[in-house]
């Protein structure tokens, strides 16, 4: 089985300004490798294959304009060429838009290195030109574990080694014979289950609450701290500027994290319970962030993110899950006679059906999400 461990690094001053380096050139190689591929493609109309975009980079390498390269592992450069090629490929199948530029200001800080040429130990990790790197967090790794990529990332002010693994495996093959579970999502509830159990929303607890105000004021004190140090068309950069945006991505990587462990939690009690099946709504994310008024809270829940742990968490248990079909009424129709309301309004949480039916909205689509695994 392949698992990704996620690990967080603990380097020193010089150490991330090399870690800082290094996504850069990653960047910089998956920008020239695009500017290649395109302008090759003008000139003859036909693609530029990964092996010479390499041989082309190594000639380039011996000149003195490039020599700088060597001051970085290789891999870098090989690995962000493979991933433009592998870019265009998803394009030219249908599954993603076009290759854009890496902006240094949005672009993901990343970079790869090959297995064979790092070494990792229980509380430290070997990274080629870079030299051995602390590891906060031990003991994370699964016993008896085969590495097979490294690939090294910033999330906010930390950085962290994402390591694929191959591991035994441990997937349960008895089937679980417990009453199917229907899962409704929502805002008010992030999830409330057909088994009458509901998870409140963790956006709305008190902590990230205040947690979400601070941040908020720490955005308008940099906002008003660029306007002062306006010069020109751009800005100068002081030491408490750039000390206040440090505490703005800490903050912000806190929230995450927060959200994050919510539904790792959530979902793994979910599943540990061993339904026969569990049924989630196919939700439409994409037109539900059209509204304006709800936007920001919807993504805030991390429907998706759900979805996915589901996914696979479901495999480990040998569970069926079922994906309801994004356009059945499961909050409009009754759960005990199957009447649709069709007048069944948002902003009413209650239904109330001619059967004598009166149950909360968020239940009674659960419920008829169950049913669908029958």
């Amino acid at each position: 089985m392949i698992k990704a461990c996620k690990i967080r690094l603990n380097p020193n001053n010089k150490q991330r300004t090399q870690l800082e380096q290094s996504a850069h050139v990653a960047r910089w190689a998956y920008n020239w490798a695009l500017n290649q591929k395109k302008s090759h493609y003008e000139e003859t109309k036909k693609s530029y294959s990964q092996g010479d975009l390499r041989k082309h980079l190594t000639k380039l390498k011996k000149t003195d304009e490039y020599k700088w390269l060597y001051n970085f592992s290789n891999n870098i450069t090989k690995q962000a060429i493979k991933d433009c090629d592998e870019a265009f490929k998803r394009f030219f199948k249908g599954l993603a838009k076009f290759p854009r530029f890496k902006s240094r200001r949005r672009s993901k800080w990343s970079f790869y290195n090959d297995p064979y040429k790092v070494k990792l130990e229980p509380t430290r990790i070997r990274l080629e030109k870079i030299g051995w790197i602390r590891l906060a967090e031990t003991d994370t790794l699964p016993e008896n574990f085969k590495p097979l990529s490294y690939r090294i990332g910033r999330e906010g002010i930390h950085w962290f080694v994402s390591i694929t693994v191959e591991v035994p495996e441990y997937v349960d093959h008895s089937k679980p014979t417990n009453q199917p579970i229907g899962i409704d999502l929502g805002i008010k509830t992030l999830a409330t289950l057909s088994t009458g159990k509901a998870y409140k929303n963790i956006n709305k607890s008190g902590k990230v609450k205040r947690l979400e105000k601070r941040f908020k004021r720490l955005q308008r004190r940099a906002s008003r701290k660029y306007q002062m140090n306006k010069e020109g068309n751009g800005y100068r950069k002081t030491r408490n500027l750039i000390k206040l945006e440090k505490s703005i991505a800490k903050l912000r990587s806190h929230i995450n994290n927060i959200r994050k462990d919510y539904i790792h939690k959530m979902t793994t009690e979910i599943v540990k319970t061993k339904p026969s099946h569990i049924v989630i709504e196919d939700l439409n994310v994409k037109g539900m962030m059209k509204n304006q008024h709800l936007a920001k809270h919807i993504q805030q829940c991390n429907f998706y993110e759900i979805r996915r742990q589901l996914e696979y968490k479901c495999k480990w248990y040998n569970i069926e899950l079922v994906m309801a079909d994004r356009w059945y009424p499961s909050s409009k129709t009754c759960s005990s006679c199957g009447q649709i309301h069709k007048g069944l309004r948002l902003s009413d949480r209650w239904i109330k059906c001619d059967c004598g039916l009166n149950l909360d909205r968020d239940l009674n689509a659960s419920i008829n999400l169950a049913k669908l695994a029958s």
